[in-house]
């Protein structure tokens, strides 16, 4: 990845995190990795975890920036939220949410519930 496509998506993320906070929820963590892949945002706000996607683009030029976010993408964030919640040593499963945030050219649509 180039560092105007790095750039890009560390604004995209910034923004969903802004959208996020202005809704209610908090930010607790960014850009959590394991060996499987990683998380971009995890929220928690109104008795919900949210594990969310951030696809960001400059144009439409390739489509909407959710069309990016696979079946097996869904599948792996999935497993990952999965992963974040045992690390975090919560032990009774919350009520779990899986987002995608488009961003392009500076505005975000938040797909609430997307898989």
């Amino acid at each position: 990845m180039g560092l105007h496509n790095q750039r890009l998506g560390r604004r995209g993320e910034s923004l969903a995190a802004q959208w996020y906070e202005s809704n209610g929820y908090r930010i607790v963590d960014r850009n959590w990795r394991c060996e499987l892949g990683e998380i971009d945002l995890i929220a928690s706000g109104h008795g919900v975890v949210v594990f969310c996607e951030v696809k960001t683009r400059s144009s439409y030029r390739f489509g909407h920036p959710a069309e990016a976010v696979t079946p097996a993408k869904q599948h792996r964030i999935h497993i990952l939220g999965a992963r974040w919640l045992e690390a975090a040593g919560v032990r009774r499963p919350p009520r779990r949410r899986f987002d995608v945030v488009a961003v392009v050219r500076g505005q975000v649509s938040v797909i609430q519930g997307a898989f």
